[in-house]
């Protein structure tokens, strides 16, 4: 993290909760300085526990941070609905990447013709 961001929230920042992977979530202190510095919008942020990624971010926060929602997941947490999955990072780019059968970093091989294929003629 760089120096003046940490000495910057120390000063003025108000830790309003964590997410599962670590990173902290902080609002502007007073009320009026919040207004001021964000064209009248509450200054939000988050310094991220390791690498600095946004797709780190969990949705609950993102809408926080965006101004989507004024309460905070750890004000009002949302239900999580059975069809949800868990959030994950964005995963492209890393050795985690997915990458389809035939791709060139995937191994190159692809699953022979079946010969199920017919071009289509112009009569």
């Amino acid at each position: 993290m760089i120096t003046g961001t940490i000495l910057y929230t120390w000063i003025f920042g108000k830790l309003v909760g964590c997410d599962g992977a670590g990173n902290r979530y902080y609002r502007r202190r007073t009320a009026a300085a919040r207004r001021r510095a964000n064209n009248g919008r509450e200054q939000r942020w988050v310094m991220y526990k390791g690498e600095k990624e946004a797709s780190c971010v969990p949705p609950q926060w993102h809408e926080w941070l965006h101004h989507t929602t004024d309460d905070s997941p750890v004000e009002k947490p949302r239900q999580q609905l059975g069809w949800q999955k868990p959030h994950r990072p964005n995963p492209t780019g890393t050795g985690k990447a997915y990458y389809p059968p035939g791709h060139v970093l995937g191994g190159g091989k692809r699953a022979p013709a079946t010969g199920d294929y017919e071009p289509w003629r112009p009569e």
